[in-house]
């Protein structure tokens, strides 16, 4: 899965690694003088074993942004020796408007893989509803290797980052050529290496899901309420499938299934993106103000031709920046997350068609420099699952058959995940089926028109899980619960987390 509109998070403070090796987290770190420590008891597992002392630390909070509270837990870098080296994880918590009612913690991840938790739950305000966030305390936390939890480095010997973005279609013809692109991916890798040292081979999926355990025990919470998006879809299914006793209620919205994930869905997501682009376009050919033309046929092949024009001759944008095929796809996609994005596209689509790149540049955002989200989402990603593309004619190969499925989308999805080829670290996960028997109902979103996570990832991960119950959003974008307005979804949602009922499974909201 490509990154998501919620992974790109405000800038924060880079934790420095020291090469080929991490730092040691203590408990106490980042806490200043004049916090307080939480008396709520800890809920600590019978088996905890070796890890008793990871669940019976209290956090340290301190008063930190908008009425929230900061402060981090202690938990090991590697499970396999819990005596070892120990990194921390940043959290965040606003509490319940109405302690008298209060349920418990709702944790909150906003997919990537390598997304800000501590930014989304900043800005749940705007996201969850307000019955909802009188009856949870909002918690959110950044993963193991990303921001301000032992963040992955990448940087250069310059303190430059030499991340290069993998949505791309190097052809003979063009710059820059495949090999090129190899040559990046490869230098990337290590300094990644270089940079982040035992640290690379622990930011897996699997081992965040057992920081979400500690963090849940910690915060004196018996099960876990989670509310993830898009890859934090999968991180709350590893979490039910390791610790199905102790799921509480799990919202898993815009859903991936597992059997797919990390690298098994360049098809899948190719054909989700071309659906969500025909939604777009058909939407637009409705509107006077359509730069396309009136009929949606007619309109896609002229926005083809668009990125044809753009791929012979860029298009100048402010400054030094120039709008070429490969940027405008990727704006395009980017912006098919948000249908509130949708008349700032026509009108970026407009004035490129006169000319002026400018206004899709803009679209497009300058990037964040501090973010670490590149690098944390490559080295999740790469960790979670073996590459299915490992050469440059594989990725070749794979072209025109994407090419006839997805014709905007398709060619630049075949070189996604050939990285992974050159990554200096072994994955330790792979594709496989997630039951979580013995767990409590878990609820599963899926967007009909998703541009990012098909909406059969949604059926199949509501499918193949014991107690998955499956709600529907028949509309646009990524992401339903409190993104696009829907009344029906927010209440379904809201229902579930705070009386513990799922709507029936198949449920359907428009």
């Amino acid at each position: 899965m490509t990154p998501s509109r919620r992974g790109h998070a405000p800038s924060w403070a880079r934790r420095a690694l020291a090469a080929g090796g991490v730092l040691l987290g203590l408990l106490a770190a980042g806490c200043a003088a004049g916090g307080h420590t939480d008396s709520r008891p800890s809920s600590v597992p019978a088996d905890a074993g070796a890890l008793r002392p990871f669940y019976e630390q209290k956090i340290t909070w301190k008063a930190c942004d908008d009425g929230f509270e900061c402060g981090r837990i202690r938990v090991p870098l590697d499970y396999a020796d819990p005596g070892g080296e120990t990194i921390t994880v940043a959290v965040n918590r606003k509490r319940a408007a109405d302690q008298s009612r209060r349920i418990g913690s709702l944790l909150l991840n906003p997919g990537g893989p390598g997304g800000s938790g501590l930014d989304l739950a900043q800005d749940s305000g705007s996201i969850l509803t307000e019955r909802l966030r009188a009856r949870f305390d909002v918690v959110g936390f950044d993963p193991r290797g990303v921001g301000r939890s032992a963040a992955i480095s990448c940087r250069s010997s310059t303190g430059g980052n030499v991340y290069v973005p993998t949505a791309s279609n190097p052809r003979a013809s063009a710059e820059p050529t495949a090999s090129d692109y190899v040559k990046h991916f490869k230098e990337f890798a290590t300094h990644c290496r270089a940079g982040s040292g035992r640290l690379l081979g622990h930011v897996s999926t699997a081992e965040v899901a057992r920081d979400m355990d500690i963090l849940r025990g910690v915060l004196g919470d018996a099960k876990l309420h989670y509310l993830g998006y898009s890859y934090g879809t999968f991180l709350g299914a590893s979490y039910a499938e390791q610790f199905p006793g102790r799921v509480g209620r799990l919202v898993l919205d815009s859903a991936v299934d597992p059997r797919e994930w990390p690298t098994g869905g360049l098809r899948a997501q190719a054909v989700g993106r071309e659906l969500a682009l025909d939604s777009f376009v058909a939407d637009c050919a409705k509107r006077p103000d359509c730069p396309l033309g009136t009929e949606p046929k007619a309109a896609k092949r002229s926005l083809a031709e668009l990125l044809e024009r753009l791929d012979r001759t860029p298009l100048p944008g402010d400054g030094a920046d120039r709008l070429d095929k490969r940027t405008a796809i990727a704006v395009i996609g980017a912006a098919l997350y948000d249908k509130k994005s949708w008349p700032a596209m026509r009108t970026g689509f407009k004035e490129a068609m006169a000319g002026d790149g400018a206004a899709l540049l803009d679209l497009g955002g300058s990037g964040d420099g501090e973010s670490n989200f590149a690098e944390a989402f490559t080295a999740n990603f790469c960790l979670d699952g073996p590459p299915r593309v490992t050469t440059v004619a594989q990725a070749q190969a794979l072209q025109p058959e994407l090419g006839k499925v997805a014709p905007i989308f398709g060619e630049e999805t075949a070189w996604f995940d050939l990285q992974c080829a050159y990554w200096p670290v072994k994955p330790v996960g792979k594709p496989h089926t997630i039951t979580a028997p013995g767990a409590a109902p878990i609820l599963v979103v899926g967007v009909t028109k998703d541009p990012a996570t098909p909406y059969r990832w949604a059926q199949g991960l509501a499918g193949q899980l014991s107690s998955g119950v499956l709600l529907a959003y028949d509309g646009d974008g990524h992401g339903a619960y409190g993104m696009d307005g829907s009344a029906c979804v927010n209440d379904a949602v809201d229902t579930y987390l705070i009386d513990g009922r799922p709507p029936a499974d198949g449920k359907r909201c428009r």
